[in-house]
């Protein structure tokens, strides 16, 4: 398939794709709405395939790639679903302990893209963990509508459960060295905000990626340094910023905001048409910029 960018497409239609993704239309009603830019030949169903993940497009370290080993684990969660399955990626070299990085996926669970992500932020000498919020319901299903339905019926009270205790189990492991940071992307990036305030000194760094933002009573809580990646053309979260700054100024956080031109929300998942690739690798070196700076110091 082809390769499309998000300026191939009027704003109208990312917007409503933007509310099937977050599940507030379903699929038809993307159809209904999408009827009107389908013209020249296009269908509405061949412009929804367009703009849906293709993970061919995803890889950028390879699963076997020398400098990683990689393997899947059960973590227990109590408070939460019993259990949550993760991925777990580590240097294929490291000696000593290594800073640990939970990464979030989006809405969707743990896809090949978030896999990838984990891949990344090993070969960069990090002990990444990235859990599968689908684990009570089978796990990512493959396919990234089944995906987001089995998403919406899992308990986001146990689910948050379950991320917090990937996140405290990732700490207490004895070859990390104590300093957690997690990353998270749409609903991760919100889970990241959520972990951050539950937290509070035992989250040594946060990086959310166009996420929710927590209301300002919660995130005087936050003790952990912040960099808040989000997309300029994001309405939809963009308009919690100017209130999260405001609670995060007066309860003395550090944080950096930056709110990349022209950029859609999702645009650093690099499997859609949202993906901007300049802005993807500006913001993914500050992540790691970060994380440098506050989990190895």
């Amino acid at each position: 398939m082809e390769r499309k960018k998000a300026s191939d497409y009027p704003q109208e239609l990312l917007n409503l794709f933007d509310k099937y993704v977050h599940g507030d239309i379903d699929r038809r009603a993307f159809l209904d709405g999408a009827q009107k830019f389908a013209v020249g030949g296009l269908t509405a169903t061949a412009i929804w395939e367009s703009l849906r993940p293709n993970y061919a497009w995803a890889q950028q370290v390879p699963k076997d790639d020398k400098r990683i080993k990689a393997e899947y684990v059960t973590v227990p969660s109590p408070q939460g679903n019993g259990s949550i399955k993760g991925y777990l990626v580590r240097p294929a070299n490291a000696t000593g302990k290594l800073p640990g990085v939970l990464v979030v996926h989006e809405n969707r669970g743990l896809n090949p893209y978030i896999e990838d992500v984990a891949r990344r932020l090993g070969a960069a000498n990090f002990m990444a963990f990235a859990p599968d919020g689908l684990t009570s319901v089978g796990g990512y299903p493959g396919d990234e509508e089944k995906g987001a339905a089995n998403f919406r019926t899992v308990d986001g009270q146990k689910m948050g459960e379950d991320f917090h205790a990937s996140a405290r189990w990732l700490k207490a492991r004895s070859d990390c060295t104590g300093k957690v940071g997690a990353v998270g992307f749409c609903f991760g990036g919100g889970v990241v905000n959520t972990l951050a305030v539950k937290m509070g000194a035992d989250l040594a760094a946060g990086v959310p990626f166009y996420g929710a933002q927590p209301n300002a009573t919660d995130a005087a809580k936050i003790k952990a340094p912040l960099l808040l990646n989000y997309a300029a053309m994001d309405d939809r979260i963009d308009a919690g910023i100017p209130a999260y700054e405001a609670a995060l100024k007066g309860a003395g956080v550090t944080y950096t905001v930056y709110i990349y031109p022209g950029t859609q929300h999702g645009f650093h998942n690099d499997t859609t048409p949202r993906y901007d690739k300049a802005a993807a690798e500006l913001a993914w070196q500050r992540t790691l910029d970060h994380f440098n700076k506050y989990l190895r110091g």
